[in-house]
């Protein structure tokens, strides 16, 4: 791993990291991870990415699957499914820091037009391999035009476009090249995440997610478990108890508010299905997580 790209990173998020260390950048779908202590569980659905670390160790899980890793390490995370993380070495003189890069499917459609019949090798949603010196490469020439803001709207699109290209070449290939095939499963599934995504809190229609797909109801609960480890139904039940947390932990919401906006009638139900979810009620595991932030501080 570059030196360099870690001292880009390390400085610009230092300055511009939010309160739950996250520093967005002017790429988008592109951001730096920051934390200077450990964290507690992290529950999420994440949309397709790659993170490169660049300094201190995480472990992730999916289901049954999961992995350490550390600087020096990528983690490819190639479908819309469920992990479990935490931050396992952090310290603020040595944050732990990650580069997060979101994949584009309309670059990576377009890419794997371009490099021809590469055989299609189906691989895990999630794994982790040592970062390429290529891909560190063309991470860190994208990095360095944040500081040349002029040079933006002329460079920044081939060198995001640069960086899939690495990566469809390299170790994570084989993970993320059915996210170009046109008309793939893959493909198909992600149109209907992305409707449950923008309306997680509306009643679940699965003829109009079938629609979307291009599939019968029956082909479609079939490939969307395959694709994501869960039924729709799981995937939207999920979505809304971590939206919910992050309500509550972010902006203060109380039990009953937070349940409402997410589309709970029923508290009852939403206490039950958040403890199931997250191990805990939804009081106790805010007091707790508030005092977990509060003694790290």
């Amino acid at each position: 791993m570059t030196e360099t790209l870690l001292q880009i990173a390390s400085r610009y998020s230092a300055t511009h990291a939010d309160e739950k260390g996250l520093a967005s950048t002017p790429f988008a779908g592109i951001s730096i991870i920051r934390e200077t202590a450990p964290s507690a569980l992290q529950f999420a659905i994440s949309k397709p990415l790659v993170a490169l670390v660049l300094q201190g160790a995480k472990r992730v899980a999916t289901g049954p699957t999961s992995f350490d890793f550390g600087a020096g390490d990528s983690l490819v995370i190639a479908s819309d499914v469920p992990t479990v993380s935490q931050i396992t070495r952090a310290t603020a003189v040595a944050p732990y820091l990650a580069l997060v890069v979101e994949l584009d499917p309309t670059v990576i459609e377009s890419l794997v037009v371009e490099m021809g019949s590469v055989p299609f090798i189906p691989s895990r949603p999630l794994r982790v391999e040592p970062t390429e010196q290529e891909v560190a490469d063309a991470a860190l020439r994208l990095l360095r035009l944040i500081d040349r803001p002029s040079s933006l709207p002329i460079l920044q699109r081939q060198l995001v476009r640069e960086l899939h290209y690495w990566l469809l070449a390299g170790r994570h290939g084989g993970a993320i090249r059915a996210l170009g095939i046109a008309d793939s499963h893959a493909q198909r599934i992600g149109r209907a995440v992305a409707i449950i995504r923008a309306f997680y809190a509306k009643p679940l229609r699965i003829d109009q997610l079938a629609k979307a797909a291009g599939m019968s109801q029956s082909a479609f609960h079939l490939h969307f478990r395959s694709v994501t480890s869960l039924t729709p139904l799981q995937f939207q039940k999920q979505l809304r108890l971590i939206e919910a947390r992050r309500a509550m932990l972010a902006d203060g919401a109380q039990i009953a508010t937070a349940a409402h906006r997410v589309g709970y009638e029923s508290v009852t139900q939403f206490t039950r299905e958040y403890c199931r979810l997250f191990g805990m009620p939804p009081g106790r595991d805010m007091r707790e997580t508030k005092r977990r932030i509060e003694s790290a501080a």
